[in-house]
């Protein structure tokens, strides 16, 4: 079905509203321009409202196969469509890993079985992310690897990160790395800082990060490779790259909301709701993440939605899983707390969430023009509304922004030319 979007605003360089219409044909959008008459084509009209590339996120999990109970493919895209969400890409914490062609083309299958939007499915460093083998990069990569990650573990021995670093540069690949040194854990649960010690909580110290981003710029300088920082939350950790990227080492970070808009004193209590890892830092390592953002040193936003049911989330503080999901809020909530605050731009925010990730990893997608692929989110800026966890499309409801006011909500999703979710509605 070809579509017809009216009288929608869409960004201009400046920054600046201007109305345009968008012309859908196929997958492609095939004309922008003012006043365009329908031929043929559905109207979907979007008057008043914003018009932008649809949104990425290169950070999330979909826990399908193994953790079907958290999450599916077909609830998480769901949920990703919901906020706005045309690409994203899958985390392979799961059970099996995506660590050999058997198994990601399986995962390949699944996704082309029931998602809603395109993922693209991370493949594991090692052999079962469990860091004393490495996968057959290149095999993975013909099967449709995006990038390789151990995420949610932290390489913990340099030679093997530094193997893989060469293994990925040789193919064009890029590591994608949690940076956390076990050593320096300490069985927290928590930042180390005012929160653990008013509730008497192990905490994680800032450096569990930092010092294995700086173990591994240097490591990504040899091996000549792309290195990606996952959920940055550390001022030191922020200093690293800056320098990094200084030095001119390939790297790249993207951070997530809950830690440009949280800190480890805004922990209401025993709310697990509040527990993720990284930690929420301190208020000076959240301003340094917001700094970090707006002087180029963090590339762009990523929400690490990470679903968990109500029942593994009412463990406790300390045994609780780490994690909360962010893809049906992120936009709405950086759009109210940050945009509608004055501390970034709209433009800044589009394009922290659709060009610059796409940039950063060399994506086709991401842009809102003739010829482009016709991923696209329409955006009711004016429209508030709390959030509420029972209304999401997640199978997860473990949030800490339930009941926040927020406006900015995404009313239409429109991913490769299809209308895969409208005000609320799955569009089948």
């Amino acid at each position: 079905m070809n579509w017809l979007i009216k009288n929608g605003n869409i960004l201009a360089e400046n920054g600046e509203f201007i109305k345009r219409d968008v012309r859908v044909e196929g997958t492609k959008i095939a004309e922008i321009g003012e006043d365009l008459k329908a031929n043929g084509e559905k109207v979907l009209d979007a008057e008043g409202q914003l018009v932008v590339p649809g949104l990425i996120d290169l950070h999330v999990h979909l826990r399908e196969p193994g953790g079907e109970h958290k999450e599916t493919i077909q609830t998480g895209t769901l949920a990703a469509a919901a906020g706005g969400f045309t690409t994203i890409a899958a985390m392979p914490n799961t059970r099996p890993v995506p660590d050999t062609v058997e198994n990601l083309t399986n995962l390949n299958r699944r996704i082309e079985e029931t998602a809603h939007i395109r993922v693209l499915p991370y493949a594991s460093i090692t052999i079962r992310e469990a860091g004393k083998e490495l996968t057959d990069f290149s095999s993975l990569k013909e099967t449709g690897a995006f990038a390789f990650t151990d995420d949610g573990v932290g390489i913990q021995q340099a030679g093997m990160m530094y193997e893989a670093m060469k293994q990925a540069a040789a193919i064009g690949a890029a590591v994608v790395a949690h940076c956390e040194d076990n050593s320096l854990i300490y069985g927290g649960s928590v930042h180390d800082g005012k929160f653990a010690a008013e509730h008497n909580i192990p905490g994680i110290p800032s450096i569990c990060e930092s010092v294995h981003i700086a173990r591994d710029v240097l490591i990504a300088e040899a091996a000549g490779c792309h290195y990606h920082v996952c959920h940055i939350s550390t001022e030191g950790s922020v200093r690293t790259v800056r320098d990094a990227k200084k030095a001119g080492i390939r790297v790249t970070a993207e951070v997530t909301p809950h830690h440009l808009l949280l800190c480890d004193e805004d922990i209401p209590g025993a709310d697990t709701n509040f527990k993720m890892n990284p930690p929420l830092r301190s208020r000076k390592d959240q301003q340094a993440l917001i700094d970090g953002l707006l002087d180029g040193t963090i590339d762009f936003i990523a929400t690490d939605h990470a679903p968990h049911t109500a029942e593994e989330k009412a463990a406790g503080m300390q045994t609780a899983p780490f994690g909360i999901v962010g893809l049906e809020t992120a936009f709405p909530l950086l759009y109210t707390h940050l945009v509608k605050k004055g501390l970034i731009t709209l433009q800044q925010l589009v394009d922290w969430m659709t060009v610059k990730p796409a940039q950063a990893f060399g994506l086709p997608y991401g842009t809102l023009e003739a010829g482009a692929t016709a991923d696209i989110t329409v955006i009711d800026l004016q429209a508030e509304k709390e959030i509420d966890p029972e209304t999401f499309y997640s199978k997860g409801k473990n949030t800490p922004f339930a009941g926040w006011k927020c406006s900015g909500w995404p009313t239409a999703t429109i991913s490769e030319g299809k209308l895969v979710w409208q005000e609320g509605k799955v569009q089948v």
